[in-house]
């Protein structure tokens, strides 16, 4: 029975996994930190984002600078309404799964094998999971997409407001 729990939990993950990874192709794609044209910083409060939008030039390589000065743990992740929500299904599992514990990361159950060579680390290059007071940045190119969006899929964070728009020209 438990190894069927971990296999369900495995096609599971790897369904958010390539669900969390599409962003690539639909709204572009990790950027070479050597053509970054601009650097924007981005401020996680509970539960909205500065700026609340985001343009950018079709091909434009940017480094996004995001810090967490909220109360609880968020997430950056860039990517379509589709891809959010089937990212989210993930998050549950990880708040369900005890790695995000409200206001931190249990970073040891974020290795837990959960079948197949799948763990809970949160390593797709469109997003990062960050605690309060953390910062990180990520280095990002646009391609053309009206459909992009920035969001924190923290189980009800999306739900509560905390989506940005991305405009790409």
């Amino acid at each position: 029975m438990n190894r069927t729990v971990n296999g369900v939990v495995a096609a599971l993950l790897l369904g958010a996994t390539t669900a969390a990874g599409a962003a690539a192709s639909e709204g572009g794609e990790p950027g070479d930190a050597q053509q970054v044209s601009r650097t924007i910083e981005i401020v996680m409060h509970d539960n909205y984002f500065e700026p609340e939008q985001l343009s950018f030039a079709a091909g434009e390589t940017v480094r996004l600078k995001v810090r967490n000065e909220g109360a609880l743990v968020h997430e950056f992740n860039i990517g379509t309404a589709a891809m959010h929500e089937a990212h989210q299904g993930q998050m549950q599992m990880m708040v369900e799964h005890g790695v995000i514990q409200g206001d931190h990361l249990n970073h040891e159950r974020m290795k837990m094998d959960m079948g197949g060579g799948h763990t809970m680390e949160h390593n797709h290059a469109n997003s990062l999971l960050l605690e309060p007071g953390q910062e990180a940045e990520l280095v990002w190119t646009f391609a053309r997409s009206d459909s992009l969006e920035f969001a924190c899929n923290v189980p009800g964070h999306y739900q509560a407001g905390m989506v940005g728009g991305i405009h790409v020209e």
